[in-house]
């Protein structure tokens, strides 16, 4: 293990994230209500960090291996997550305890879109875009962003990337060098929330509110400016244009960059149809929606046949892509809808992208190793591979979906025990563990609005939840096998 390297790193990294907070300090300054004090407090506190890191390692440039990566990205998300809470216990309004400021950090980071803080519409404007800006960071995975733009490393980028980067097909590179790959990916996802935020501001929001929410949208994180969240703005083309955003941040963006790249050499809906994931979430989706809008109008949550869809369909993609932003409260939606929510939820978006969940690459494994199987039960002697479009998929590739699929259940089951311990009862304490787990958000029970009455110690194992969540549980687990620590 090259402790000294990584050290070295998580320095580098951590003073690139000290320089964030400027831009909530000039958000302070440009609206006059209060709150630079705090982040220019947290950039030199962590800046300061960053150096003491970096300068005592900076001669040890050693290769990275895949492990190397993996500690890298866990130890400077956890790093990044604490240092991301000091804002929120800087602040006198709010003035957040060392718990739910580390929620609340983790919460955006991970783009879980889980709150614990009220009164947001009496908020200074600096908070508010601090809290729109995490989301957008960790959206991508501001890892990827250094392996894109920061040489100083020293290393090769592929162990971070493959560290961060989520889906069962992670492996797959568009370019030769992953830095360029990431580089791409970054100006994809920057021109989005831009398009995202002029959409937004011709709709009809002020431009604080629609890059704030850009940055929230197309990281499918779901923080919001305002308490209603979306339901602020009762605006059915900001439903439509939020609807579309998370539907395109819920794509693989290797895909996007893949359709853009052979863009002129055939049609680009071409290149998105021929990928069996993209058929199988756009068909998800479709049935989704026709289904959640369908059950708003017949059990009259909305007499309005064209309000239900355009509701619905905001809703449903919302816990979909795992976003957190909500226009109704799941407590009291019909239970057949609600259990739509929660299915979708579970599903996620494609691998690869800004979503959470199982991720739809995973769920289309599973089901064509059913149908696999289920032809087996007709047919004993049948000997078929599970193809995904072309490609015969291996073996090892099926045994670590399924995998996934336990170790999963079993973080789930864990997690729930130690919020019952914390004092949660059974039922709240699922679907809390749930909304962390998925990255979803919004969630049933006491935790229907937010998490501001869960109790503390709770707080704590919902940000463990979120980031197993965001690092896809593997990347966090494995260090602590006895395996991983053995040269």
């Amino acid at each position: 293990m090259r402790i000294l390297s990584i050290i070295r790193i998580v320095g580098i990294l951590v003073m690139c994230f000290s320089l964030t907070m400027l831009a909530p300090a000039f958000v302070a300054l440009l609206y006059g209500d209060g709150g630079g004090k705090a982040f220019m407090q947290t950039f030199v506190m962590s800046a300061i960090v960053g150096m003491l890191l970096w300068w005592p390692c900076h001669h040890h440039k050693e290769e990275l291996r895949s492990r190397d990566g993996f500690l890298i990205v866990v130890a400077f998300w956890l790093v990044l997550g604490s240092i991301g809470a000091i804002p929120f216990m800087l602040f006198e309004k709010p003035h957040l305890s060392f718990s739910s400021a580390i929620f609340e950090s983790f919460s955006g980071l991970t783009t879980t879109g889980a709150t614990v803080i009220e009164g947001l519409d009496q908020l200074p404007k600096a908070i508010l875009f601090y809290r729109q800006l995490l989301q957008w960071l960790g959206g991508m995975g501001i890892i990827v962003l250094a392996v894109a733009i920061i040489p100083l490393l020293g290393v090769g980028g592929t162990q971070l990337y493959r560290a961060e980067s989520s889906g069962p097909l992670k492996e797959q590179k568009l370019r030769p060098r992953i830095a360029e790959v990431a580089k791409l990916l970054w100006i994809l996802y920057f021109s989005l929330t831009v398009l995202c935020a002029i959409a937004y501001w011709f709709a009809g929001m002020n431009a604080f509110d629609a890059i704030g929410h850009s940055f929230s949208t197309v990281a499918n994180g779901g923080f919001s400016t305002h308490d209603a969240s979306m339901g602020y703005f009762n605006n059915a083309t900001i439903y439509l244009i939020t609807t579309f955003f998370m539907l395109i941040a819920g794509v693989n963006f290797n895909l996007h960059i893949s359709a853009l790249t052979y863009l002129g050499k055939q049609s680009l809906w071409k290149n998105y149809w021929e990928d069996p994931e993209f058929r199988f979430f756009v068909a998800i989706q479709v049935l989704f929606i026709l289904l959640f809008s369908l059950s708003l109008y017949f059990y009259d949550v909305l007499t309005n046949l064209s309000d239900a869809f355009i509701q619905g369909s905001l809703q449903l993609t919302s816990m979909s892509m795992t976003a957190g932003y909500s226009i109704f409260d799941m407590n009291n939606l019909p239970a057949f809808s609600t259990m739509l929510l929660v299915i979708a939820s579970v599903i996620g978006g494609c691998g690869g992208s800004t979503t959470g969940g199982l991720k739809t690459i995973r769920v289309l494994i599973l089901w064509l190793q059913v149908k696999r199987e289920l032809r087996s039960l007709v047919h004993p002697n049948l000997v078929q591979p599970i193809k995904l479009g072309q490609n015969i998929l291996p073996i090892r590739m099926l045994e670590s979906i399924w995998a996934f699929l336990m170790i999963f259940i079993l973080v789930y089951w864990v997690c729930v025990f130690a919020v019952i311990l914390c004092g949660m009862d059974v039922f709240d304490a699922m679907g809390s563990v749930f909304a962390t787990l998925t990255n979803a958000g919004p969630g049933l029970g006491v935790i229907h609005q937010d998490f501001l009455n869960v109790p503390e110690s709770a707080k704590i194992v919902f940000a463990f939840a979120m980031i197993c969540g965001r690092l896809e549980i593997f990347s966090l687990l494995v260090l602590f096998t006895p395996t991983f620590w053995k040269e």
